[in-house]
């Protein structure tokens, strides 16, 4: 006899989100896996849910992950939730799924709540393309590696931060993608002080640095970012141009195989100029 694990999301604040479905798979379940089992006591007695809790986190995700695919395999029925939202989104789900692939395990999801989807939608920023990077990582080299990668980043970003960091995450965004980026600060998703600030990176530094400035900030968020756009990067791309002579310019291109006149013409294009402006400086 086989069981099944069920990856069920809960809501990211408001508990009116949960849906019937979720409710019925809990309410079924012979053992729930959660992130935080206090936090998931409460949703669980709101609804007058009794059931098994074990704890399944980010310090026992790979021990814990192998029980609760031997406990399926006898036949049980699994449910798996995080804290708020999806499992498996910037929690330790992830690695319970790849196991039960690995296993054979029969797995499937009971959708719901993402918070990283929810706040791109209320964010009033292109949603079509976006990265999500969920928490920047703490070590300094990794967190300035990530940065910088997302400077040049194109597509929407999409970031959580918790109170406490938030000035300081705001300070470096603001450093390496350019106090003019554009920003949608998300707060208490659902939740009864919701609130979306849109504003930029700078204008965001500058109101929480104000004095007073930090007792604004109340809550978990969720950053969303402008990508970079077309013109910024043609903006820096011109000013690197800039920087060199025109003699200096053609012979970048001619280090790279290219002919004189094929050199001159890459040359006129990168400064906005015709071939023969090039020429002329060159005599």
């Amino acid at each position: 006899m086989s069981g099944k694990i069920y990856l069920v999301a809960t809501p990211i604040g408001n508990l009116g989100d949960i849906s019937a479905r979720a409710l019925e798979v809990l309410r079924e379940a012979d053992l729930i896996a959660a992130e935080d089992t206090r936090n998931s006591l409460r949703l669980l007695n709101h609804f007058e849910i009794k059931k098994p809790l074990t704890s399944y986190h980010e310090y026992n995700k790979i021990e814990k992950a192998y029980q609760l695919v031997r406990e399926a395999q006898t036949g049980k029925m699994i449910a798996v939730v995080t804290d708020a939202g999806m499992p498996g989104i910037s929690d330790p789900g992830e690695a319970l799924v790849r196991i039960a692939y690995e296993t054979g395990t029969e797995i499937t999801i009971v959708p719901g709540a993402c918070a990283c989807v929810s706040a791109l939608s209320l964010s009033g920023l292109p949603t079509r393309r976006f990265c999500f990077e969920a928490f920047l990582p703490s070590d300094k080299k990794e967190r300035a590696a990530i940065l910088h990668e997302l400077r040049e980043e194109t597509r929407t970003i999409i970031l959580y931060e918790a109170p406490h960091r938030l000035l300081k995450t705001l300070r470096e965004l603001s450093e390496y993608l350019g106090a003019d980026r554009g920003l949608s600060l998300v707060r208490e998703l659902t939740k009864l002080h919701e609130e979306v600030r849109r504003m930029s990176l700078g204008e965001a530094v500058q109101l929480f640095s104000a004095p007073g400035g930090e007792a604004l900030i109340r809550g978990e968020y969720v950053l969303v970012l402008e990508g970079r756009s077309p013109e910024e990067q043609d903006r820096e791309k011109k000013a690197v141009w800039e920087a060199l002579s025109v003699e200096e310019h053609v012979q970048h291109y001619e280090a790279q195989g290219m002919e004189r006149k094929e050199a001159m013409r890459a040359a006129a294009r990168d400064r906005g100029v015709s071939r023969r402006d090039i020429y002329q400086a060159l005599l």
